[in-house]
């Protein structure tokens, strides 16, 4: 099985990645940095435990496909006879009674095709991490599995006996299936199931028919945009960096790390690509989180990430008993960068929250007192913009003064800039833009090296780096200036292996990296267009878009040499990577005409 060769359904409160045998392989209750209920996907050889799966017997093929602009997943199994089912994957979310429901729960439903299909239901799921559950007990329409945080109910139209006991007979009616909290299922399961099923295909598509999508790649966008709002545990507005722990950059790496967090940097990338779709909810969802996260620090540190509910500590740990991807451990829970000194966060904070400054569209938005308590922020950038740290990709054993991390300090004092005088508030517009000016100068001086003709990723050395491409995003270098042009050409030269880009090409805690990252690639697809090579970069996006799963989505790293892609899945990076090089690249709507 490969690791990243799955298919996402979920509701912004649970979710789980289903295999191209239909089974469900990872998914976590009662959240998404839950304990994992199936864990398959982490369970080495072991076939007995982790999974659900509807199996037809004498299976031949299985077809997969999402109902169109929805994450609800429908895979027909046929048998040696031509005998076929197919079997309808989704979590429920609509709303009711003035309310999102977004229940625990999984539900199924399996519907004969043609012939005589004969089926076994094995639902095996695991507790405590891979580990065995308690007692299992039933009743005439219902299996219970008794969890250490929680109790799941089985409630189905199908015979619990057969069900329990993982029996094959004939399947000769529709059967229902809803995997939920420990209660008593309130009327009729198959009428309700499926009225929830159309009820989430309506909310789903009625979202898509919102968003402001290019027209070219419009199943790449759509596929990647419903995706990024699974990621975001709606409760709170928490966006997670990945739906899995611990697949490994590459094999055997060790590079193996727990993404079901919301960091500050994938979040603000996130968000900002789901702007430019119009794709609101999820800005203002997240706007609320971020305000806790600043009232919490009350003028001091921020931590590069936080819990879904916004929980500062996220001690890391191994689970004994789950193996790993292909027995390539350790499978890490919790993550200890929470600990590390990040300042890009402070600017990835200040260009998230002035968006509400500005767009008038907000249901709440953005002023004075907002502007205050964002200052906070900003001063954080200012006494710490030429100070060491762990840089964005969280080198565990050494610091240095990076220059993304000064770049996004400068950017929150420009960004605070604009704010001040979008609020009519001119001196502290004089006050963040004079620091911002100051900052800039001092990264154009101890960044820009003038024998190689680059900028350096650290005010150190003279280091490689593919993050200083962001300068032109940024908006702190403009694409036609020669310092950018030559920066270009050298990360280009240094780390493009193939098609892919390296985030770098030097030892860090673990040896030489070997994969490729997915967003670095998209970050040189964006500079090769705004620098001219807009064919280079439509070429080169379509290679990457090649590379896609059969769900259309991308993990976090790529094997230049293989193209098979590896590490955490689906990975918001990547995903936000496809969305702005499409709408970047797309030929306009009045195409068409």
């Amino acid at each position: 099985m490969s690791s990243v060769d799955l298919w996402p359904i979920g509701n912004c409160q649970v979710s789980a990645l289903v295999d191209r045998a239909g089974r469900f392989v990872w998914g976590c209750v009662p959240r998404i940095d839950g304990d994992p209920v199936f864990s398959a996907l982490l369970g080495g050889d072991d076939p007995e435990r982790g999974y659900w799966g509807i199996e037809i017997e004498d299976s031949v093929s299985v077809e997969q496909h999402y109902v169109r602009n929805t994450p609800i997943l429908i895979s027909r199994h046929t048998d040696a006879s031509g005998n076929a089912i197919d079997v309808i994957d989704f979590c429920p979310r609509f709303e009711r009674l003035g309310r999102s429901y977004r229940p625990v729960a999984y539900a199924r439903i399996v519907r004969p095709v043609a012939g005589s299909p004969r089926i076994t239901v094995r639902l095996k799921p695991t507790c405590g991490w891979g580990g065995g559950c308690g007692e299992k007990t039933g009743g005439s329409n219902h299996i219970r599995f008794l969890m250490p945080d929680m109790a799941l109910r089985l409630s189905t139209t199908a015979p619990t006996g057969m069900v329990a006991e993982e029996r094959t007979f004939r399947l000769e009616r529709p059967l229902h299936f809803f995997l939920g909290p420990d209660e008593s299922f309130a009327g009729d399961l198959a009428a309700t199931l499926d009225t929830m099923l159309a009820d989430t295909t309506l909310h789903w598509q009625e979202w898509v028919r919102g968003l402001a999508i290019p027209l070219e790649w419009q199943d790449v966008v759509i596929r990647s945009a419903i995706t990024l709002k699974l990621c975001q545990h709606e409760e709170t507005g928490a966006i997670v960096a990945a739906m899995t722990t611990s697949i490994p950059e590459h094999a055997d790496s060790g590079r193996n790390w727990d993404y079901r967090y919301c960091w500050i940097r994938d979040a603000y990338y996130t968000v900002q690509a789901l702007n430019r779709l119009g794709a609101l909810d999820v800005l203002e969802g997240y706007l609320g989180y971020l305000r806790n996260i600043v009232d919490d620090a009350a003028g001091g540190h921020i931590q590069p990430l936080y819990g879904v509910l916004g929980e500062a500590t996220l001690e890391e740990w191994v689970a004994p008993d789950l193996p790993g991807y292909r027995g390539m451990g350790p499978v890490r829970v919790g993550n200890q960068a929470y600990e590390q000194i990040q300042h890009d966060a402070y600017g990835q904070i200040v260009l998230c929250a002035v968006h509400a400054v500005f767009d008038t569209r907000l249901f709440r938005m953005a002023g004075v007192e907002d502007f205050e308590a964002l200052e906070r922020v900003g001063e954080r950038a200012w006494q710490n913009y030429d100070e060491p740290d762990a840089g964005l990709w969280e080198l565990r054993t050494r610091q240095s003064v990076h220059t993304y991390s000064s770049a996004m300090c400068w950017a929150a004092c420009d960004r605070l800039a604009n704010a001040a005088g979008a609020l009519a508030l001119p001196e502290r517009k004089i006050f963040w833009q004079d620091r911002a000016d100051r900052i800039r100068a001092h990264i154009e001086s101890a960044a820009w090296r003038p024998d190689t003709k680059r900028m350096s990723a650290t005010f150190a050395g003279d280091d490689l780096d593919a993050s200083v491409l962001q300068l032109l995003d940024l908006r702190f270098l403009e694409p036609d200036d020669p310092r950018f042009l030559d920066t270009l050409k050298a990360v280009e030269e240094g780390l493009r292996r193939g098609s892919f880009m390296l985030r770098y090409a030097i030892e860090d805690d673990f040896g030489l990296p070997e994969t490729a990252f997915n967003v670095c690639t998209f970050w040189l697809i964006e500079a090769l267009h705004f620098t001219g090579r807009t064919a280079d970069a439509r070429a080169l996006f379509e290679e990457m878009l090649d590379r896609r799963t059969a769900a259309g989505l991308l993990s976090e790293d790529i094997d230049p040499a293989t193209g098979e892609l590896w590490g955490n899945y689906p990975q918001t990076y990547s995903l936000v990577g496809m969305i702005n090089c499409a709408a970047l690249l797309s030929k306009p709507w009045s195409a068409i005409r």
